[in-house]
C-alpha cells in the first residue's frame, strides 16, 4: 500500500527549478509582522487615550461595557457566512485589530481636523459640524476601513477568493471600528448624564444605546460589506482585467461612502429623518445585502458539487465525496464522525479536508475561465497533496455522511452534472493532475478498481 501521493512534492536536486535569492531583512516575516503588531499596538494605545481623554474613566469604562455587547454577536454572523471555505483566524484578528485602532485612530484625527478648519474657514461651527458628519467623515472612515480589505486583498492573495471572503473581512474590520466608535460615543453620552443628572431610560445614555447597539448594530458593517463585495468580484476577475480589478472595489467604496452619508444625515431630514431613513433605506438595504451574501454562499457551495467530480474521475476523490464536500449539513456531520471516532485531531483533521477541497474546486473553477496565474498546476498539486495526507481519517468519515444525509441531501444537484463534471474540462484547460493515474488508495476504499 503506497503511503506517499503519485508526484514530488517539490523539485529536488540543483536543477529543480528553484533559483536561490536571499532575502533582505524588510522581506522577513518576522520583520513584517512586528511592524504590523507595532503599528496596531501603537494605534490602539493612543486611541485608547484619546477616548479616554473624551469620556474620562469612568465613562470609558461604562462605555467599554456597553459597546461590547454585540460585538461577539456580528464576529459570529461574520464566522458563519464564511464557513464553506473558513479563513485564518489572522486574517479576521488583523481586521478587527484594524478597525479597531488604525482605522479608529485616522477617522478621529482625520474628522476632528477637518471640521476644525471647515469652522475656522466659514465661521460657523454648526454648518462646519453637519458638513464633517454628512460628507468628511463617511469619506475617511469608509477608506480607513477598506484599507484593511485592500491589505488583505493584496498579501493573503490565495485566502481571498470571493465575494464572501470580501464580506467577512469587510465585516470584521468595520465590527472593530464600530466597537470603538461606540465607547466614545456611549462614554460621551454617560459624561453628559452624569454633568446633567440624567438617569433612567430616558437618559442620553439609554437613548444612544439604543440607537446604536440595539438599532443599528449593523451600520457599520452594512457600509463597508460594500466594498468587501467589490474586491470579491476583483478577486475572480482575470489578471489582464486590470481595469474592472480596479474600477469594481472603487464603485463598492463610492457606495459605501454614500450610504454612509444619508445614514449620517438622516438627522438633519426633519424631526422623524432618522426614523424614514432607517425604516425606507436602512432595513431595505440590509435585507437585500444579507440575501446577497447568502446567495453567494450557496453558489460557493455549487461550484464545489460541479467542481469536484473531475478529481473523483480523476481517482483522487470518492465518487460521493463531491456531494458531502457541497453540503454543510454533510460536513459537519463528518467532521462529527470523525471527532468520535478518532478523536479531536481527527475532527480537525476531516475540517483541514473540507477547506483544502473547497479551495481546489474554486481554483479550478478560476482556471477554467483563465483566471489563475501560471502557478496553476503547481497549487493543485499542493492541495491534492493535503488531501492525500489526510484521506485515512477524511474518507471513512466523509463516506459515513454520505450515508447518513443521504441522497435527499443532494436533491437538485445532479452527479455529473454541471461544466465540472465528467470530461469538463475547457478548450485547452489542463486535466486534473494525476488524471488517469488510479492514486495508491488505502486499502478500505470501496471504490478502488
Amino acid at each position: 500500500m503506497a503511503t506517499s501521493p503519485p508526484y514530488p512534492t517539490q523539485p529536488s536536486g540543483p536543477s529543480g527549478g528553484y533559483a536561490f535569492r536571499p532575502t533582505r531583512w524588510w522581506q522577513r516575516k518576522s520583520v513584517r509582522y512586528g511592524a504590523l503588531i507595532g503599528l496596531l499596538g501603537v494605534s490602539g494605545f493612543v486611541i485608547l487615550a484619546l477616548v479616554r481623554e473624551q469620556t474620562g474613566t469612568e465613562g470609558f469604562l461604562v462605555g467599554l461595557g456597553l459597546a461590547i455587547l454585540p460585538v461577539p454577536l456580528l464576529m459570529a454572523v461574520f464566522r458563519w457566512l464564511g464557513r464553506v471555505e473558513p479563513g485564518p483566524w489572522r486574517n479576521q484578528v488583523f481586521a478587527f485589530a484594524w478597525g479597531a485602532c488604525a482605522a479608529a485612530l485616522i477617522a478621529i484625527v482625520a474628522n476632528s481636523f477637518a471640521t476644525r478648519w471647515i469652522a475656522t474657514a466659514t465661521a460657523d461651527p454648526s454648518h462646519a459640524d453637519t458638513l464633517g458628519a454628512t460628507v468628511i467623515a463617511p469619506v475617511v472612515e469608509e477608506t480607513a476601513k477598506a484599507a484593511a480589505v485592500l491589505l488583505v486583498f493584496l498579501f493573503r492573495r490565495r485566502e481571498f477568493t470571493g465575494i464572501v471572503d470580501g464580506v467577512v473581512i469587510a465585516g470584521f474590520t468595520a465590527t472593530g471600528f464600530a466597537f470603538t466608535e461606540n465607547i466614545l460615543y456611549l462614554g460621551t453620552a454617560f459624561g453628559t448624564d452624569q454633568l446633567s443628572g440624567g438617569s433612567g431610560l430616558a437618559s442620553v445614555t439609554a437613548a444612544t444605546f439604543f440607537v446604536r447597539v440595539i438599532m443599528s448594530p449593523f451600520a457599520h458593517p452594512l457600509f463597508t460589506v460594500l466594498t468587501g463585495i467589490g474586491f470579491g468580484v476583483a478577486a475572480f476577475s482575470a489578471e489582464w482585467q486590470r481595469a474592472r480589478r480596479v474600477l469594481v472595489p472603487a464603485s463598492g467604496l463610492l457606495l459605501a461612502m454614500g450610504m454612509h452619508s444619508i445614514w449620517n444625515g438622516s438627522a438633519t431630514f426633519g424631526e422623524y429623518g432618522f426614523f424614514a431613513v432607517y425604516a425606507a433605506f436602512m432595513v431595505p438595504a440590509f435585507g437585500l445585502l444579507t440575501w446577497l451574501v447568502i446567495w453567494a454562499r450557496q453558489r460557493e457551495l455549487r461550484k464545489v458539487r460541479e467542481e469536484l467530480p473531475a478529481y473523483a474521475a480523476a481517482g483522487w476523490l470518492t465518487p460521493a465525496e463531491p456531494y458531502v464536500l457541497g453540503s454543510m449539513r454533510a460536513r459537519r456531520v463528518a467532521r462529527e464522525y470523525a471527532a468520535h471516532h478518532f478523536g479531536k485531531a481527527g475532527g480537525r483533521s476531516v475540517g483541514e479536508y473540507e477547506v483544502y477541497a473547497t479551495k481546489l474546486a474554486f481554483l479550478r473553477y478560476r482556471g477554467r475561465r483563465g483566471r489563475v496565474g501560471a502557478d496553476f498546476a503547481l497549487r493543485e498539486r499542493e492541495l491534492l497533496f493535503e488531501l492525500w495526507r489526510r484521506r485515512d481519517v477524511a474518507r471513512p468519515a466523509l463516506g459515513y455522511a454520505g450515508l447518513e444525509v443521504g441522497p435527499a441531501g443532494w436533491a437538485g444537484h445532479g452527479y455529473g452534472h454541471g461544466q465540472g463534471g465528467y470530461g469538463g474540462y475547457g478548450p485547452g484547460f489542463p486535466q486534473p493532475a494525476g488524471y488517469g493515474v488510479t492514486p495508491p488508495y488505502s486499502a478500505y476504499n470501496p471504490y478502488r478498481s
